[in-house]
């Protein structure tokens, strides 16, 4: 028996057969495990936790958020080849990290108490062990600017006293795309922004860009962005495959539209905003299918605020007078959209 606890270890044997187990303990007066048989020519134990997540989402999701940890047992067993007979069995113990998806509830809201005033959302992102574009201007991370960044914007709205404001994360911790938008279709937010800090091969590249949702994309770049983004989770051992399979057939839906729309509207009134503040980019309202901005009844943007491959908006983000004039930018489109929005009701 073999036991391999590096998250770094991969085993390369013909024709594996990953069983997968989970099990999750007594607790709560609930109990279950499932199991899936997956093959490989190879095994990493990094991809693990995201061949679990594919397997027991469901089961995850109707934990109590103070059950007991979930574990993942797998048992790895050489299948027959073609070219010779069945090999000596072997069995191997695979233990790995579980990437889990039970939240510990909402984020909080800042601001006034009044539940009617609109709700901003603000995605801080990256995070955790997912630190996004690393600058080679001093290694600054994408997780640590956008965090900052948001934070800002958040003071900044807080002073007019007439939105309510969340953060998807307020603290270095990784959150999976689904989750992201998630939290602001539970909160009924009235809008959501995402914000990142981009990276390129051209170290000239620099200055703000906004994205918007469409299933095509507008260009070579709003498409790399996309993937690159949309890759994350699994990149960071989940993949949750077709989980949001469902909102990709609410595209079509007349509500979508709307959403779309109203996204697509306030992402120019942003770049408005924006280009007295801080460098803006030439074609700066692009748009493609970011998995982060699908929410079908909650308009959302992302908002590349730079690049960190720049070194002038590596110093103009990294300072707390550029973060301002961001923040300043974002909090002015904010709230010209909320007034132009109660005007037309």
């Amino acid at each position: 028996m073999c036991q391999l606890s590096s998250p770094h270890t991969c085993i390369s044997l013909p024709f594996w057969r990953i069983s997968c187990r989970a099990v999750i303990a007594q607790r709560n007066f609930w109990t279950g495990c499932l199991s899936k048989t997956h093959k490989t020519d190879m095994l990493s134990v990094a991809i693990l936790p995201a061949f679990y997540m594919a397997l027991s989402l469901p089961v995850v999701n109707t934990v109590r958020n103070d059950a007991a940890p979930v574990a993942l047992q797998s048992t790895l067993v050489p299948q027959k080849q073609a070219f010779r007979a069945e090999p000596p069995k072997r069995r191997y113990e695979v233990s790995a990290p579980i990437v889990s998806r039970v939240g510990k509830g909402l984020p909080a809201i800042s601001g006034p108490k009044d539940k009617s005033l609109p709700l901003v959302v603000l995605d801080a992102g990256h995070g955790g062990h997912d630190p996004g574009a690393i600058s080679p201007h001093g290694g600054k991370r994408e997780k640590d600017v956008t965090l900052a960044i948001a934070r800002a914007i958040r003071t900044e709205l807080l002073k007019s006293g007439r939105v309510r404001v969340a953060l998807t994360r307020d603290s270095d911790k990784f959150l999976v795309l689904q989750d992201r938008y998630g939290i602001a279709r539970k909160m009924n937010a009235d809008l959501f922004i995402s914000i990142h800090a981009d990276s390129a091969e051209n170290p000239e590249a620099g200055g703000g860009t906004v994205y918007t949702l469409s299933e095509v994309a507008s260009d070579r770049e709003a498409q790399r962005l996309a993937s690159r983004e949309n890759k994350s989770d699994i990149i960071n051992g989940v993949n949750l495959g077709g989980a949001d399979a469902d909102v990709s057939s609410i595209l079509i839906d007349l509500t979508q539209r709307e959403t779309m729309n109203v996204s697509a509207e306030f992402a120019k009134l942003l770049l408005r905003e924006s280009r007295p503040n801080m460098r803006i980019r030439t074609n700066s309202h692009r748009f493609a299918s970011f998995i982060v901005l699908k929410a079908p009844d909650t308009p959302s943007v992302l908002f590349e605020t730079g690049y960190l491959s720049n070194e002038d908006d590596v110093e103009f983000l990294g300072s707390e007078s550029g973060r301002q004039k961001v923040a300043r930018s974002v909090a002015s489109a904010i709230q010209v959209h909320f007034a132009r929005r109660l005007a037309s009701q």
